[in-house]
């Protein structure tokens, strides 16, 4: 087999089996090559069997909640015509004898259901190129929803690794990694994994719940909608559907500042102003015969009249 064609074969995508969203679209135009020549090289080794009682999880988690269904539908596949696609390990780094998942924990948690052996190829990985390989798997397979990505990139950051590490182990582009800050700054850990993974929400819901979490109280009123019985046996997505509209009523409608207008017009009707008062800005309009006369004559002693009116306030102040 060409070199060229072993990234699909270890990864078993096809076309149709790509998902465009945020990450997918990003890699496809241009951190595709990038990441697809990392697989090239991880791909090179024999696959061998393990018995999934010597592998341990990543040592950081990029999942937040199991599906059981699609676990149930990978268990039956499997079963039905073997593991098509061998996970990805390295050595433990601190216990000999054992390994550590790169990627495919699923379906290594497969093969423990089926009580047979799961198909890995072994690499031995620093910590570093460790997670930039679990996170550009996921990347390509697009299985993560935005929110597990965005708390896989918190973690990242939590375990010391750099913008550069998180952007590239994620495949991210400017817009999204922003946001992803955004959210995680903004929505608790423990309320991100009470909500799930919520699989069909996106960035842009994602990044307006955070906005919503800023306003006072707003972070007791979720957790409180959380706690609730409906929310506890809903899916992600309807649970968090449920805090984003109690957040968003709660909110309301950004009141608009009144305005406040005036007219004023001389004796002899050569001059009419018109004045909007906002609270931030003050504006005069002025309008008949003698209207550019008289604002060149205010124009050319505004420091005048500045100087007068802070007097007068002066004045004001101490009681004179």
């Amino acid at each position: 087999m060409a070199r060229k064609d072993i990234f699909r074969s270890v990864m078993n995508l096809t076309p149709a089996s790509d998902d465009r969203n945020d990450a997918v679209s990003y890699a496809a135009s241009g951190a595709s090559r990038s990441i697809k020549s990392s697989f090239e090289e991880l791909a090179k080794g024999s696959v061998v069997d393990l018995d999934p009682d010597v592998i341990d999880g990543s040592f950081v988690t990029d999942r937040i909640n199991d599906d059981d269904d699609a676990l149930r539908d990978l268990v039956a596949a499997i079963g039905e015509r073997g593991q098509d696609t061998p996970i990805l390990v390295r050595p433990h780094p601190t216990v000999s004898g054992r390994y550590q998942i790169v990627f495919g924990h699923r379906r290594t948690k497969a093969a423990r259901v089926l009580g047979r052996p799961v198909r890995a190829i072994v690499k031995p990985l620093a910590d570093q190129d460790h997670v930039i390989a679990q996170g550009q798997e996921n990347a390509v397979r697009s299985n993560l929803s935005f929110i597990e990505r965005t708390l896989f990139a918190k973690r990242l950051a939590d375990l010391g690794y750099d913008q550069t590490v998180v952007k590239s182990a994620l495949a991210l582009d400017a817009t999204t990694f922003s946001k992803m800050l955004t959210v995680s700054g903004s929505v608790p850990e423990n309320m991100i994994l009470a909500i799930g993974a919520a699989k069909a929400t996106g960035r842009d819901r994602w990044w307006q719940l955070s906005k919503f979490l800023q306003m006072p109280g707003s972070i007791e009123k979720a957790y409180t909608v959380l706690s609730g019985a409906e929310a506890t046996s809903a899916d992600g997505d309807t649970r968090f559907n449920m805090v984003f509209n109690a957040l968003s009523k709660a909110t309301g409608p950004v009141k608009k500042k009144t305005s406040t207008a005036q007219t004023w017009q001389s004796t002899d009707k050569s001059i009419k102003v018109d004045m909007t008062n906002s609270g931030r800005a003050f504006t005069l309009a002025l309008r008949a015969k003698n209207a550019s006369r008289f604002g060149a004559y205010l124009a050319d002693n505004l420091e005048e009249l500045y100087r007068a009116f802070k007097e007068s306030e002066t004045a004001a102040k101490t009681g004179d």
